[in-house]
């Protein structure tokens, strides 16, 4: 399973603290990997990026950078994170991590964290701070959804098995409910709600993005558009340059496809969002 790379986003120093966070901490206590094996990417490893759950609870990971392993481990946007020196964003690592015995399917987060602040020392507090969002709403009051979002239909989606590691449906099968799929110019959903494809557009314009429509059904989702050159930048796996725009540049901006085709808009404002502030990282020792 590929993992969306983001780009990092400055945030301005003069952003207002609504309030500070504890004091640092690293990894609370929990379960732990019984073997881990951390070693750097070889120059030219960039076709595949990610961390991949493996049945019984380990991991597979590849080229994956600390900063994109912190917001796996702590469900953060790339915009979330600060702190840290230039290394933790461009040093990719291959890992391999297993428990002494299965656990289960979502504990391997907490396993994740675990490593993160044995392995790379990661010590980190958090803050609250008042920056830019964008709240999705409905175009117009009266608009119904346009063709591109209609209601999902009962018994037109599988439930995902939490027993099952992450991955596609089997052949033949109908697709998982809740799924949320993006990609270079494409997001499909497949029985979700607004507030599950909030995160992907949040990966996609570098702010957080607030569900505010007020609808609260299930829908199959499918937005085409053309990206930006930031939207590019925000693709690309570490220490690879943008993927080039589409060849197919007929379809409209992000901003204008999501009022045409899911007659739904981003508008700006300000909110408080959470921040991860790293307070000290090191480069692991390969084994």
């Amino acid at each position: 399973m590929r993992t969306t790379i983001l780009a990092s986003l400055l945030i301005s120093a003069q952003l207002a603290v609504f309030g500070q966070g504890a004091a640092a901490q690293a990894a609370p206590i929990g379960p732990k990997f019984e073997v881990a094996s951390i070693k750097l990417a070889a120059p030219d490893e960039h076709f595949m990026f990610g961390v991949r759950p493996m049945p019984g609870g380990g991991i597979n990971a590849a080229n994956v950078t600390l900063k994109l392993l912190i917001k796996i481990a702590y469900g953060l946007e790339d915009f979330q994170v600060l702190g840290g020196q230039g290394w933790i964003e461009t040093a990719r690592y291959n890992i391999e991590a297993k428990p002494d015995s299965p656990v289960g399917p979502n504990e391997w987060k907490e396993m994740l964290k675990n490593l993160l602040a044995d392995r790379f020392q990661l010590v980190f507090h958090r803050e609250t701070k008042e920056l830019p969002v964008y709240a999705l709403v409905l175009a117009n009051k009266d608009d119904k959804p346009r063709p591109g979002m209609v209601e999902s239909n009962e018994g037109s989606c599988a439930a995902r098995d939490p027993s099952k590691p992450l991955g596609p449906p089997g052949t033949g099968q109908p697709p998982f409910c809740g799924n949320v799929l993006g990609g270079a110019s494409i997001l499909t959903a497949t029985a979700a709600t607004l507030g599950d494809i909030a995160p992907m557009l949040s990966r996609t314009v570098g702010r957080k993005v607030i569900d505010k429509t007020g609808l609260t059904g299930k829908y199959d989702i499918t937005l085409k558009y053309t990206p930006d050159e930031n939207q590019l930048a925000m693709m690309a796996p570490p220490g690879v340059p943008p993927p080039p725009a589409p060849a197919d540049a007929s379809s409209p901006s992000l901003f204008t496809a999501l009022q045409e085709q899911l007659g739904l808009k981003l508008e700006p404002q300000k909110a408080p969002v959470e921040i991860f502030v790293i307070d000290r990282a090191a480069k692991p020792s390969e084994n």
